[in-house]
């Protein structure tokens, strides 16, 4: 199996709770009743189910602009399909703030998304729904 192992990319060790699930490259895996470490050793798209959001649930301007990173992310070879519905929520996100850290942290994701960093993208997104959810006093 160690022709499978690329050495240009650095390990990433996860810690999975007992029935937590992740998703790597679309395959959903699902850890069983005891926790467990797991080591991928080459560049995978995973996310873990905390970070996943499902489109039921989108349902806030700022979630509007996680989901489709999220799927640009996840469905790489899809991502011209969710590229306009991001730049569509974003503009009209940055057409009503006015707030100078949030309008930077939306400048970083959308040089994020443009290097096709979705990752980070999605970790930057994530201090604009935690914005969002202040704004909204916790209803959002």
């Amino acid at each position: 199996m160690s022709w499978l192992l690329r050495e240009d990319y650095m390990a990433l060790k996860l810690s999975l709770k007992p029935d937590e699930k992740l998703v790597i490259n679309g395959a959903v895996i699902a850890n069983a009743d005891r926790r467990t470490t797991l080591i991928v050793h080459n560049k995978a798209s995973i996310l873990r189910e905390k970070d996943i959001m499902q489109e039921e649930n989108v349902d806030t301007p700022a979630k509007r602009i996680y989901f489709p990173i999220m799927l640009m992310y996840m469905d790489q070879g899809e991502t011209d399909k969710y590229y306009e519905e991001f730049v569509l929520r974003m503009t009209e996100f940055m057409s009503v703030i006015t707030t100078p850290a949030a309008i930077e942290n939306c400048v970083k994701i959308s040089r994020d998304v443009m290097d096709r960093n979705y990752y980070r993208a999605l970790i930057n997104c994530k201090k604009l729904l935690a914005f969002e959810e202040e704004r909204l006093g916790g209803n959002g």
